[in-house]
């Protein structure tokens, strides 16, 4: 994978891996990344007009996939075809290295305990508010499903 510069766009990041891993033949990876600006440019052209998308943007598409591939891997354990559940999450493992690093279960115990202090929330009818500033202040390197679950538990103590 290409090094992340201030320089360089993610989208362009991906066609540029698209290009080297296509010349090594590495189909997994060439087919991920098909798919990943295949889904970068349907999200482009949705909506009334064609727009370029921020690198904020295509990190939010990229985790889009990558969550649909976490639940496809999942879906498949449980129907028993390992071998589909391996191709999914060999997948994932290709487009999270283009996402930032997941927050530990610590670090988003923090920003939450930080979110609902700036809110001033004294319990679950704020529950909404305290979602709004926690998820800004993860910025992507949680799923908003772990964020829920902490703010319910936060939430729920006080």
């Amino acid at each position: 994978m290409t090094e992340l510069g201030t320089w360089a766009q993610l989208k362009s990041i991906l066609r540029a891996d698209l290009h080297t891993s296509m010349r090594e033949h590495d189909k997994v990876r060439t087919a991920t990344l098909r798919m990943a600006l295949t889904a970068v440019t349907n999200e482009e052209v949705s909506g009334k007009t064609a727009r370029e998308l921020s690198d904020d943007e295509v990190l939010k598409v990229l985790a889009k996939e990558a969550k649909k591939r976490r639940e496809a891997a999942e879906a498949y354990i449980e129907a028993n075809r390992p071998e589909l559940a391996a191709k999914e999450e060999a997948e994932l493992v290709i487009l999270e290295a283009y996402l930032p690093a997941q927050l530990s279960d610590e670090e988003l115990q923090a920003l939450v305990a930080q979110a609902i202090s700036e809110t001033g929330a004294t319990g679950m009818p704020q529950m909404g508010s305290v979602m709004k500033a926690a998820t800004a202040l993860v910025a992507g390197r949680a799923e908003g499903g772990r964020i829920a679950a902490i703010v319910k538990s936060a939430l729920a103590e006080n």
